[in-house]
């Protein structure tokens, strides 16, 4: 009997080890979706070698699109308040 415990338990062992020495799909692929999105986001990936500075905007202009960005999360005045009145032909018969 305690043969027969020893072999059914090293069996056991054996399927569990097993099953924990294989990767999966999953972990071959780690990352590979935060790889792939961040490497479709840049659009010049040769930026760094290149020394010239960038001109697009200049300083005005661009001071005004961070005044615009910066006042875009203020909370915006509360609308003033309504007045409703209610009228009813309110004669009595």
């Amino acid at each position: 009997m305690k043969t027969i415990i020893c072999i059914f338990s090293i069996v056991l062992m054996a399927i569990f080890l097993a099953g924990c020495s294989t990767t999966g799909r999953v972990e071959m692929d780690y990352g590979t979706s935060y790889k792939l999105a961040k490497f479709n986001q840049v659009l010049n990936p040769d930026a760094e070698k290149d020394l010239e500075p960038v001109a697009e905007l200049d300083g005005e202009a661009a001071q005004k699109v961070v005044e615009t960005y910066i006042k875009s999360f203020e909370k915006p005045a509360p609308p003033p308040p309504s007045v409703l009145l209610g009228v009813s032909g309110g004669g009595t018969r």
